[in-house]
């Protein structure tokens, strides 16, 4: 598929107003996503665990304009206006208009809560760029379709976004145009996003549900979100993709990465989990290598993200558990384990790794579907 797949038919029906509201989730890469080229574009591929708690809820308002041609929009999180948020929100607006022209035709109030604390580390563009996306296909659906007279059923009532593949892959391509990374919440429990070479109708343009074989080991796998540093990173997403372009191991990078998704996909059928911790934590590590090898260099874990790590290398020796870890780009510790050590594991997180956590705070969440209409 091409950009030029995703241009817009006719409209047949402007609603003059009203409200749509989605949740979409966040997501944990396994195979890391760091270096993007174009618009959005990732250097590699990658793919991710959909989370399930972990989610942002959007509700879209939008009122027909009589007159200009510009964006108008306002952004609330919690019910308080967030300005700080709508140059962000502006930037897409343009980025995705010639694929959704309409959204220059509404005045737009977008309402948006998260489940999770603002600012604490979690994936939330992912979560909410995911959800505005699917707010404005779902839009675009009821532009496409005439309003039914009254007791008829409504043609959009057999498109809708759990039940055609071009309106997801949509939403995704929209998404990732506001957030790479939320390329990958719109489906689940595994969506990979980037071109690959081994994996069926895989695209740098929007994520696609994986669909290879995955052994029953790694169903409902269970993800404890550990919130070591709440604050605001150092160095945005943004910026540390960019310095990959001067990342003298960038090229080496993509290439294992790519190999690694091979591997995993080996992994996923076989259900070897010893496997899969080796291949998961190392790419962490190798995620947070690259910022440090960047020029300049920065560094997103802290002490007590060591610290974890070092705990869970321990604990995992003396009880032979399957718990591992993984990290997003940021302070935070993703702790990931099999359902059936849940219990034990959960305790293991109370106990014992509680402590390096701000505030003693941390999520249990597990794999998810991702993206629906509520």
């Amino acid at each position: 598929m091409t950009t030029s797949d995703f241009l817009p038919q006719p409209y047949k029906n402007y609603p003059e107003n009203g409200t749509i509201s989605c949740q979409s989730p966040s997501n944990i890469a396994l195979v890391k996503y760091w270096g993007k080229y174009g618009e959005q574009l990732p250097q590699n591929a990658s793919i991710s665990f959909t989370l399930s708690n972990c989610r942002t809820e959007t509700t879209l308002g939008y009122t027909k304009k009589t007159n200009d041609n510009n964006f108008d929009f306002e952004v609330y999180l919690d019910g308080k206006r967030e300005e700080g948020f709508e140059p962000k929100i502006k930037k897409f607006f343009e980025r995705v208009a010639q694929y959704v022209p309409f959204i220059k035709e509404y005045s737009f109030r977008i309402d948006t809560k998260n489940s999770f604390p603002h600012s604490s580390g979690i994936a939330s563009s992912a979560s909410g760029m995911s959800a505005l996306a699917v707010c404005l296909v779902e839009l675009e659906s009821k532009l496409r379709h005439p309003k039914p007279a009254e007791g008829q059923l409504q043609d959009r009532d057999l498109d809708r976004l759990s039940q055609t593949k071009a309106i997801i892959n949509k939403a995704s391509f929209l998404a990732r145009l506001g957030s790479g990374s939320a390329a990958r919440s719109l489906e689940g429990p595994l969506v990979v996003w980037g071109e690959h070479l081994d994996i069926k109708d895989s695209s740098n343009l929007f994520g696609v549900k994986y669909e290879g074989e995955v052994h029953e080991n790694f169903r409902n796998y269970q993800d404890t979100i550990l919130l070591v540093d709440k604050g605001e990173k150092q160095v945005s997403s943004t910026v540390g993709h960019d310095l990959m372009d001067n990342n003298p191991y960038a090229e080496a990078r993509f290439k294992e990465a790519n190999a690694n998704l091979l591997k995993l996909t080996t992994v996923f059928k076989n259900g070897n989990v010893d496997a899969f911790i080796k291949l998961v934590e190392s790419e962490a590590l190798q995620l947070h290598g690259m910022m440090m090898a960047s020029k300049p260099y920065f560094i997103l874990m802290k002490p007590n993200t060591l610290e974890i790590i070092n705990r869970i290398w321990e604990y995992r020796k003396e009880t032979n558990s399957k718990v591992c870890f993984t990290l997003d780009a940021g302070a935070n510790v993703h702790v990931l384990y099999p359902e059936n050590e849940k219990e034990t594991i959960q305790d293991f997180i109370k106990n014992d790794l509680a402590v390096f956590c701000k505030e003693g705070e941390y999520i249990h969440d597990v794999c998810g579907k991702g993206a629906s209409i509520v």
